[in-house]
């Protein structure tokens, strides 16, 4: 039996619902030696900010109890290096390039999106979980009305897909998404990580050179399943899920709670080819279970959804 693994993310077509998430795969050229980038359904590069920035003073990485803590600091060359040095060489390959970008105000979102919208992007993944330094710092992905301005400021300089990644450290993660959506998000992806932090007892300080830095691996997976869970009940715009994806279970029941694609991230660092062993999972688990469409799958154990599919 043919099985179709094929999605649509609000206008960007994928071959299969398996994305690589953003910060844990470079461009992708950094894992051509172990992994087949042409069968990936699309490759989400690192960050990017409208200067270089080198990050943030080390240590900033740790591992947890099943999870890893970063601390990295949006290190990247910059968009323009981006356009010019990296992006020329991604034309050599198949999949789909969603850009990953982060700003400290919504003019910078704009800018970065504007300049992003050339051949060979084919869509745009907003950072939300940045501070916004004429918000004293408030961080854009907890507040629904500068969700909604970044969100509207980016689909004004574009016309490519905008995907909105939401912030898990919130107290209503329905209502962040339902700003993104209003705003015209064509998609969201949740979630990213969640604020943590550790300190070494020997040296009595903490242990990550910024203190606080991002939680992700299977420490934070029943976390996110839980929100895409929720988000699928209240909105109708395709949701791309990942926190703690390891295996094709854990893509399985992402798509089952809603999501229509899943990404995959710290894993990658633990096995550089769980990509491939995940998109091959998912299409043995539909011959075998009779399923000839991945969309069949989307949202079939949230009895509250609100669309199924697209």
């Amino acid at each position: 039996m043919r099985v179709n693994l094929a999605v649509e993310l609000g206008g960007l077509k994928l071959q299969n619902p398996v994305l690589t998430a953003s910060g844990t795969f470079g461009s992708g050229q950094e894992y051509f030696s172990f992994v087949d980038l042409n069968r990936l359904g699309g490759v989400v590069v690192k960050g990017l900010t409208l200067q270089p920035r080198p990050g943030n003073p080390p240590p900033r990485l740790i591992e947890t109890p099943a999870g890893l803590l970063n601390a990295i600091g949006l290190q990247n060359p910059g968009v323009d290096c981006f356009l010019n040095t990296i992006l020329p060489e991604l034309a050599a390959y198949r999949t789909k390039f969603i850009v990953n970008i982060s700003g400290n105000t919504p003019e910078e979102y704009g800018v970065l999106a504007k300049k992003l919208s050339v051949e060979g992007v084919a869509a745009i993944e907003v950072n939300i979980s940045c501070p916004n330094i004429k918000a004293g710092g408030l961080v854009f992905g907890t507040d629904p009305k500068l969700v909604a301005e970044v969100i509207t400021v980016v689909k004004e300089h574009t016309a490519l897909p905008v995907i909105a990644k939401l912030s898990p450290n919130v107290t209503d993660i329905q209502e962040i998404a339902l700003a993104a959506e209003g705003a015209g998000a064509d998609a969201v992806s949740l979630i990213n990580t969640l604020l943590g932090m550790a300190i070494d007892v020997r040296r009595r300080k903490p242990v990550l050179g910024n203190v606080m830095g991002g939680l992700s691996g299977p420490a934070v997976k029943p976390v996110a399943l839980r929100m895409v869970w929720q988000v699928a009940q209240v909105v109708k715009v395709p949701i791309i899920g990942m926190g703690g994806i390891t295996n094709t279970q854990d893509a399985l029941e992402f798509i089952m709670a809603g999501a229509s694609a899943i990404a995959i991230g710290t894993a990658n660092f633990i096995n550089p080819k769980v990509t491939m062993e995940v998109i091959a999972g998912l299409e043995e688990y539909c011959r075998i279970n009779g399923i000839e469409d991945i969309k069949e799958l989307i949202g079939i154990a949230n009895p509250l959804i609100k669309r199924r599919g697209v």
